[in-house]
């Protein structure tokens, strides 16, 4: 049990994702770090025997120092990609991530700026996804994020 939803399939891996959407005056919280040149969001992987739900709470909170409650699920992604770091850098990797949006007091900061996950420091940042010049993930959020609609949108992107 606690292990990583992450599992080697062959030459790859597979593995179960969830991420914040934690939106505050236009802007939305994401995170990097030192080793890639791109943004990406709050979240991280799910725990076995954790629901994405009770991982989504877990991630922000490990890496805001606050603790958001759901205010729904807005997208399931499909994701192919190479992965870029290791110890699995160059293999192909499908994720499927699980992306939330929190419910969001108009007094949310998070508690630091900055956070460990495992030998690596990361850094929270405030974007403008409609004005940000760097490269952040997922893509899709430039285009379809602040759109209003019900339900959850089904995303699916292969960079093979």
């Amino acid at each position: 049990m606690n292990e990583d939803m992450t599992a080697v399939c062959g030459d790859g891996l597979i593995n179960i994702r969830v991420c914040a959407i934690i939106p505050k005056n236009g802007c939305l919280l994401m995170a990097c770090n030192d080793h890639s040149d791109y943004l990406y969001t709050v979240g991280g992987r799910v725990k076995f025997g954790e629901t994405a739900e009770q991982a989504i709470v877990r991630e922000v909170f490990e890496e805001t120092g606050v603790k958001l409650d759901i205010d729904r699920l807005g997208f399931i992604q499909e994701n192919y990609f190479y992965g870029d770091a290791e110890p699995h850098e160059g293999k192909l990797i499908y994720e499927v991530a699980y992306y939330f949006y929190m419910k969001v007091p108009e007094d949310f900061e998070p508690v630091g700026m900055d956070f460990k996950e495992g030998d690596t420091t990361e850094h929270l940042c405030w974007i403008d996804p409609m004005t940000e010049k760097r490269q952040f993930y997922p893509e899709f959020f430039r285009t379809e994020l602040f759109e209003p609609f019900e339900g959850v949108r089904h995303i699916v992107t292969d960079d093979r």
